[in-house]
């Protein structure tokens, strides 16, 4: 009798064992099936940047020509029909947003190039602007085919600069053509060098909060300049791949993560809080830099998510 009831209880209890762990294999893999498509950037049907498209740069303040060169030869080096023979070159960098291209069917493509310039040095809106004035800023570029970029400098605010953002894209009308509206994008980027070189300029700058580590030397010697690049980079990337707000991205429209902004303090392979990877570092000055540029520049540009590995893809 007794033989028997353990018998049967063991029976009951190995298959009770064996549903339990069925139903915890099964929650465990939707739980990994559900964290693998959170963090796909999600395609929300709309159009990406294409066509042959003008990089306009507005400066607004007081940028010395040698700021302003550090910013113009990234843009360049952007193209591959100019790339740097260094490599790992900011043209290798830029590739990673052709996938978008591919994952999304598109044939078209976009080439970049960099456009005009517009010197504003006399401060002509003040020296504290709001959003809606960084877009009558941008205004100044091409309003067709163009990607108008607004530069502020180190002593001008911009609403929420420093507070919750280094910088932002969108999108606004332009032209009217033969009775059809053009949209042009843009992009505004500050100078944080004097106001938050640790929120805006990391790794360049001792970070506000979070693990405390040594600054790493800029590449082109403008802690200022080369943060503001590392912030264009990723911009530029979500202006490409979601130009309108229908493009690629997670999370809220007005708020979203995107082909850079969702690979956050990630420069190079072992980054980790506080680390930005493990960089190549120049010999002579000892900066820190991923991507070789024109005119023999040194840049640091951010990860970049790569929808093809559902992964931060870096350089170095």
């Amino acid at each position: 009798m007794s033989s028997s009831f353990s018998w049967k209880s063991t029976h009951f209890f190995l298959s009770l064992f064996v549903l339990i762990s069925f139903i915890n294999v099964c929650f465990a893999s939707r739980k990994l099936n559900a964290l693998v498509q959170d963090q796909l950037l999600q395609y929300h049907k709309g159009p990406l940047l294409s066509g042959k498209i003008s990089v306009n740069l507005i400066w607004y303040g007081k940028f010395k020509p040698s700021q302003r060169a550090i910013v113009s030869d990234f843009i360049t080096s952007l193209s591959s029909s100019t790339p740097s023979k260094t490599h790992p070159s900011v043209a290798d960098w830029w590739k990673t947003t052709e996938k978008y291209y591919h994952l999304a069917n598109s044939k078209n493509t976009l080439s970049l190039s960099l456009g005009k310039q517009v010197l504003l040095e006399n401060y002509s809106l003040g020296k504290s602007l709001t959003q809606k004035q960084i877009v009558q800023l941008a205004s100044k570029g091409q309003q067709k085919d163009a990607i108008n970029i607004v530069l502020t400098a180190s002593d001008v605010a911009v609403d929420g600069f420093c507070v919750n953002r280094c910088g932002t894209h969108g999108s606004s009308k332009g032209a009217i053509i033969k009775g059809k509206t053009y949209k042009f994008t843009y992009i505004w980027v500050g100078n944080s060098e004097t106001q938050c070189p640790g929120y805006c300029a990391w790794p360049f700058h001792q970070p506000i909060y979070g693990p405390q580590s040594p600054p790493l030397g800029a590449p082109n010697n403008d802690v200022g300049v080369d943060g503001m690049v590392i912030n264009l980079a990723s911009l530029l990337a979500g202006t490409a791949t979601n130009p309108f707000g229908n493009g690629y991205y997670q999370g809220e429209a007005d708020a979203p993560l995107e082909a850079a902004s969702a690979c956050p303090g990630v420069y190079a392979k072992g980054a980790y809080p506080g680390y930005a990877g493990d960089l190549l570092v120049d010999k002579t000055t000892g900066a820190s830099y991923n991507a070789h540029g024109t005119n023999g520049r040194k840049y640091l540009v951010p990860a970049l998510y790569d929808p093809a590995t559902s992964s931060c893809s870096t350089l170095v």
